[in-house]
């Protein structure tokens, strides 16, 4: 056994654990999770009238006392079954947004929407990528910076070049701006749905006031990093009436009025940061770079696709730093993380901004020195309007109700007394293998089920 290692030794513990097999049940059902939760107690169902137990479950039965539930991250770098679950679960919120479903009328389809892209603004020229070849800064006597670095790049690069994004003279960028922008950019999307109605009442002639008694602005957005480390907004963005999505918007609001109040909304926003001695005010807008795209309507042949747009935004939702390039998955400690962290010299760069920029009192409502791993960008990847469509509560909800056969009770009034506890996380050596063998059962498995429809649906045709 000493000679063993420690992964194979663990391995025959677990196997000859008279427990092992209700252990792989558990492991199963969360899907082969890379860390999951470790929870001890009970809960008990009763009848409100009779007090009657009509369920209960408690963990001291269970291997090691313990049951064993998703962490449920979103990024695959971190665990790739959860972030499967979370990338479906994406899909279903932005596709029912589009074409009903999930408590949200069908006819929602025929509504102006749009697959909206806002960029962030230059902070100073970067190294880029370029269709067909192109030289990635041409300049005829190009000169040089005050810095001494050229002014121009005459090469070509690739997308996977490590050049690519990486400023042209660092010491010329402006990397102050960029962080401040990051934590801004919440707000630069108030401002930015606050001017849609100030617009669009402008263009029809109305006060937002009596807009608003007419039409809702309703959406799902995701950030994504672009390859200078900058976040850009995907957005689905949808005209309904005053009441939601069961209300159809006035027959002026078209998808061509939306795309042209797009573009004059996003142009006027202006926010300034709160002055401060170190930095003086920093004004924050969106990038010139606006790409507004309608989707496609029920039976037109024109527009994007709402499937393919719902995975679009899903994909992005999964993406962790390993895949953006763009900082870390988890939080930074102390400026001694920012030196060991694998990123490039422009992310460390920004991450140490963040670092400097957090000490300063004016500052210190950003939290950039606890958002420092993300390069200041705050809140979740994805946000979405209340009216837009479901939640991702509602979904698991529906998901667990339909793991576990729809075995709710009917016309049985019931409480439940839960109590359960922390009690820790993450695998065994032994036990890290056997989950990655059970994900990897599992995404075989959903692989063969889609080949196999592919080719019945090919039959059928």
């Amino acid at each position: 056994m000493r000679q063993l290692s420690e992964v194979d030794q663990d391995l025959i513990r677990l196997v000859q654990d008279p427990h092992f097999d209700r252990w792989i049940e558990q492991i199963t059902a969360t899907g082969g999770c890379a860390h999951p939760i470790h929870l001890t107690g009970s809960t008990t169902t009763r009848d409100t009238v009779t007090g009657a137990v009509l369920h209960h479950y408690d963990t001291r039965n269970e291997p090691g006392e313990r049951l064993l539930i998703r962490c449920r991250n979103r990024r695959a770098t971190v665990c790739a079954p959860c972030a499967r679950l979370h990338a479906g679960d994406t899909f279903h919120l932005v596709r029912a947004g589009l074409i009903g479903g999930k408590t949200v009328p069908a006819d929602v389809r025929e509504r102006p929407r749009l697959f909206l892209t806002l960029t962030a603004p230059s902070f100073g020229p970067v190294h880029r990528a370029t269709a067909d070849g192109q030289r990635c800064r041409p300049r005829r006597d190009a000169g040089r910076c005050d810095h001494g670095s050229p002014l121009g790049c005459p090469a070509v690069h690739e997308v996977d070049d490590p050049l690519t994004g990486q400023p042209l003279c660092p010491d010329c960028y402006d990397y102050p701006a960029h962080v401040l922008w990051h934590a801004h950019a919440g707000r630069l999307w108030k401002a930015f749905t606050d001017n849609l109605y100030n617009h669009l009442a402008a263009r029809v002639g109305r006060t937002r006031t009596g807009l608003r008694r007419s039409l809702r602005i309703s959406y799902a957005k995701v950030a994504e990093y672009q390859q200078r480390a900058a976040v850009h907004i995907h957005a689905v963005v949808r005209l309904d009436g005053a009441h939601g999505p069961d209300d159809p918007p006035p027959a002026w609001a078209t998808a061509d009025v939306l795309t042209a109040v797009v573009r004059t909304a996003a142009a006027a926003v202006r926010l300034t940061t709160p002055y401060s001695a170190a930095l003086g005010e920093h004004e924050m807008r969106w990038g010139a770079e606006l790409d507004a795209r309608p989707l496609r309507a029920f039976g037109s042949g024109e527009g994007l696709a709402n499937d393919a747009v719902a995975a679009y935004v899903a994909k992005y939702v999964t993406k962790g730093a390993t895949d953006t390039g763009a900082g870390l998955d988890h939080q930074i400690a102390n400026p001694d993380d920012i030196t060991a962290a694998p990123v490039s010299t422009h992310v460390r760069t920004l991450m140490r901004t963040c670092w400097r920029l957090g000490s300063l009192p004016e500052l210190e409502p950003l939290r950039l020195r606890a958002w420092a791993h993300t390069l200041g960008y705050r809140g979740h990847i994805l946000t979405k309007s209340r009216a837009y469509s479901t939640t991702y509560a509602a979904l698991r909800a529906e998901r667990a109700d339909h793991q576990s056969g729809g075995t709710q009770l009917a016309d049985v009034e019931v409480i439940t007394d839960a109590h359960w506890r922390y009690v820790g996380s993450g695998h065994t050596p032994g036990a890290a293998l056997l989950a990655a063998g059970i994900a990897e059962d599992h995404a075989r498995n959903r692989e063969l089920v889609k080949e196999e429809l592919a080719r019945w649906d090919g039959d059928v045709v």
